[in-house]
């Protein structure tokens, strides 16, 4: 049985308080708070472990690089990746989508060449191919989702022409909770010989991931939202498509060898890690993924659909709360409005007041809350730690909120 009382004891920052108040930390979808695993794990890497990896023949360069290369099993075991070396480390899946557009579609694609994309997208997902399209003329074809934040697969297929070559799309939506089917497009882009990215920074958060099932090309996780230190993440690339990328950054640790006039480029994965990488977040990032996996995904999934369930109940009972999206398979996110003149900063702020830290504003989503019709939104996101009584605090201080600005 899933015991959320022992999971809250594992991660210090919660028994704080905030304003006067017990902190109820609802900004998940944002960035997760740590165990004290993984802040044990990064003590004690940089207390008793410490060293570069890769260069060094002394015992803690050894000691720092087994440490750091074992992380990609880590990773493929999270993802249900069957060859480690098709993870690359990353800071985050910022840098691995960016990976992606420089390093696989901007040596390929030229100007008229169509990248797919769908309104849910986070801006990491969108900016690094706004630069493909600014740079060589790449088209951008966007796929809406309905007013319950739903994206049907067979329009995102619908949307493939003949010089698609590329379809980016989230794993969930970081607004709306709204899960896509990546499976059914990864199989219909396959057959046309359409290459899939996805962007799994929330859903590999909330649910199991099974990588070899979806049959992507690229897979990109984020470490700080998976309970992991801040600048660390990790990305699946397809071996296929790993042959077919030119290196990203230049520096050391990426070259087989250097001369005056030639630069010869290491086998993947390594060829895409140039320079000293953050070497203990990395460690830190599969400390957290193991203390998510000895949790178990699915049971983490129930936990957190269960906090879905009670929460959707009891803000629809409230009437004049607006929830952007309601699709039945969501995610534990929650973006919202209150009817009248409230601003999203303003809730924000009386939440806080009452030790509440929900996020406001546009959630690095603009396509998708113009398309919804809202300016900005609060952000109610929960995670394997939340409780059903901090829902009912949330829901207490949105009834302060209504008083105040109704």
């Amino acid at each position: 049985m899933y015991d959320v009382d022992a999971v809250r004891r594992d991660f210090p920052i919660l028994s704080r308080q905030v304003n006067g108040k017990p902190l109820v930390y609802l900004d998940n979808g944002a960035s997760a708070q740590k165990p004290k695993a993984v802040i044990d794990a990064i003590t004690e890497a940089y207390s008793n472990e410490y060293a570069n990896v890769h260069r060094g023949l002394h015992f803690l360069s050894n000691a720092a690089t087994d440490r750091y290369e074992a992380v990609r099993g880590v990773v493929a075991k999270f993802l249900n990746v069957r060859d480690p070396s098709s993870i690359v480390h990353t800071t985050g899946s910022t840098q691995g989508i960016n990976m992606i557009s420089y390093g696989w579609a901007a040596p390929r694609l030229e100007a008229g060449d169509e990248i797919v994309l769908s309104v849910l997208e986070h801006h990491a997902n969108i900016v690094p191919w706004h630069f493909l399209r600014e740079r060589s003329g790449v088209v951008l074809r966007w796929v809406e989702c309905d007013a319950d934040g739903h994206l049907d697969p067979q329009a995102v297929l619908d949307a493939i022409g003949p010089r698609t070559k590329l379809i980016a799309v989230t794993h969930m939506s970081n607004v709306t909770g709204s899960v896509v089917d990546v499976a059914a497009i990864c199989a219909g882009a396959r057959e046309q010989g359409v290459r899939v990215l996805v962007d799994g920074s929330q859903a590999a958060v909330h649910m199991p991931v099974d990588v070899e099932a979806i049959g992507c090309d690229f897979y990109a996780i984020t470490g700080h939202k998976l309970y992991g230190p801040s600048g660390s993440g990790a990305i699946y690339i397809r071996p296929e498509r790993l042959a077919e990328m030119q290196p990203f950054m230049g520096g050391g640790d990426m070259i087989d060898t250097v001369t005056r006039d030639t630069v010869t480029y290491a086998k993947p994965p390594m060829r895409f890690e140039a320079g000293t990488p953050g070497i203990v977040p990395q460690i830190g990032f599969a400390v957290a993924l193991n203390y998510m996996s000895s949790l178990g995904m699915e049971n983490i999934a129930a936990h957190e659909r269960r906090l879905r369930d009670v929460a959707r109940a009891k803000l629809d009972a409230l009437g004049w709360v607006r929830v952007q999206g309601n699709t039945p398979d969501k995610g534990a996110i929650f973006s919202f409005t209150l009817d009248g003149a409230a601003h999203a900063h303003d809730i924000s702020t009386v939440l806080d007041q009452r030790g509440i830290a929900v996020r406001a504003g546009t959630h690095c989503a603009l396509p998708l809350l113009s398309h919804l019709g809202v300016g900005a939104t609060c952000r109610a996101s929960f995670g394997l730690y939340n409780t059903e009584a901090e829902i009912d605090a949330l829901v207490s201080a949105l009834e302060l909120c209504h008083e105040l600005f109704a």
